[in-house]
C-alpha cells in the first residue's frame, strides 16, 4: 500500500504536513473574519453611525419612496453607494478611506458644514454612478425589465427615449433619494419639505 508521504508534493515534505493544515485553517479563518468586517461594515446601520450621514442624508433619505413604499421594497445606503460585485466593491472600500480621513477632520460635522459642500459630494456620487452605468440602479431597475405599458405616460415616454440615446439613471434622476442641490436640471424640483429635515431651515428661512 502506497504511503501518504509518496502522494505529497516536495514542498509539503519540505515544510511539514502539520504546518500546511495550520496553515490552511488560519486562511480559512483570515479569509471568514476579513468578509465579516467588510459585510459589517456594508450595512445601513454602519452607515449612519456616524452623525454627519444620521443627520443629514439619512433623514432625507427617510422621506423618499426608497425608503417607505407600497411593496415593502427598501433600497438601503449599501444598495446604491457600495457595489455587490468584488472588485468595484474593493476599489469604494479603498475610496471611502478618504471619508474616514474627513470624519476625522470634521469637514462635515455640522448641518452647515454639511450644506456648504453639498453640491460638490453630489457630483462626486453623480460622476461615480455615471462612469459605472448606473451600476447599483441597475440592480434593481433595468430597462429591459420595464413593462411601459404600465408606467404612467411622461415615465414611458422618457424611459423609452432615455433608451433609445443610451443614457443612465443618473442622467435623469438625480436628487431621487437626497436632497437636490441648486443645479442646472432639466427635470425634477427641489423637495423643500427634505431641505426642511436637512437643515433645519424652512424655505421661508432661506429667502
Amino acid at each position: 500500500m502506497m504511503s501518504l508521504e509518496k502522494l505529497m508534493p516536495a514542498w509539503v515534505k519540505r515544510v511539514g504536513l502539520v504546518t500546511v493544515v495550520l496553515l490552511f485553517v488560519a486562511g480559512i479563518v483570515f479569509w471568514g473574519g476579513f468578509n465579516w468586517a467588510l459585510e459589517a461594515t456594508n450595512t445601513e446601520a454602519f452607515c449612519i453611525s456616524c452623525h454627519e450621514m444620521k443627520e443629514n442624508v439619512f433623514k432625507e433619505y427617510q422621506n423618499t419612496v426608497h425608503y417607505t413604499n407600497r411593496t415593502g421594497v427598501r433600497a438601503t445606503c449599501p444598495d446604491c453607494h457600495v457595489p455587490k460585485e468584488w472588485g468595484p466593491k474593493m476599489v469604494r472600500k479603498i475610496q471611502a478611506s478618504n471619508e474616514v480621513f474627513h470624519k476625522i477632520l470634521g469637514s462635515i460635522d455640522t448641518p452647515e458644514k454639511f450644506n456648504a459642500k453639498r453640491a460638490v459630494l453630489a457630483q462626486h456620487e453623480w460622476d461615480r454612478m455615471k462612469a459605472t452605468d448606473s451600476r447599483e440602479c441597475r440592480n434593481c431597475h433595468r430597462y429591459d425589465y420595464m413593462d411601459f405599458n404600465e408606467q404612467g405616460t411622461r415615465a414611458s415616454k422618457m424611459h423609452t427615449k432615455g433608451f433609445a440615446e443610451g443614457k443612465t439613471c443618473i442622467d435623469c434622476h438625480k436628487g431621487i433619494a437626497h436632497q437636490l442641490p441648486p443645479i442646472d436640471q432639466h427635470i425634477g424640483e427641489r423637495n423643500e419639505g427634505m431641505l426642511s429635515m436637512s437643515s433645519g431651515k424652512t424655505p421661508e428661512d432661506k429667502k
